[in-house]
C-alpha cells in the first residue's frame, strides 16, 4: 500500500510557505530544494515543518486543499499537535 502525504514547507528567507501533497515527499523536497518547482523556485531555502501521512491520495488532496482555505498560519499551528 502506497502512502500519501500533505506537507508544508518554510521558506528560511523569508518565513513564507508552500503547502503540498505528493506520494514521494523525498522527491518532492529535492524537487522544491533545487529550483525544480515554479511556484518555490527562488524562495528558499526551504524547511519541513509539517508532514501528515494518509492513505490516499484523494484525502492528501482535501487536506492540502483544506490547510490552503484556512490560510491561518497561527491557527494551523493551533488546530495540528503534529505541527512542528
Amino acid at each position: 500500500m502506497e502512502n500519501y502525504y500533505t506537507y508544508i514547507i518554510e521558506s528560511i528567507v523569508n518565513q513564507r510557505w508552500y503547502i503540498g501533497h505528493t506520494y514521494d515527499i523525498a522527491k518532492r523536497l529535492t524537487e522544491h530544494g533545487s529550483g525544480q518547482n515554479k511556484s518555490t523556485k527562488g524562495k528558499g531555502p526551504w524547511k519541513l515543518i509539517f508532514l501528515r501521512t494518509f492513505d490516499n491520495n484523494l484525502d492528501a488532496n482535501r487536506f492540502e486543499l483544506k490547510l490552503k482555505k484556512l490560510r491561518n498560519k497561527k491557527f494551523i499551528r493551533n488546530e495540528y499537535s503534529s505541527f512542528s
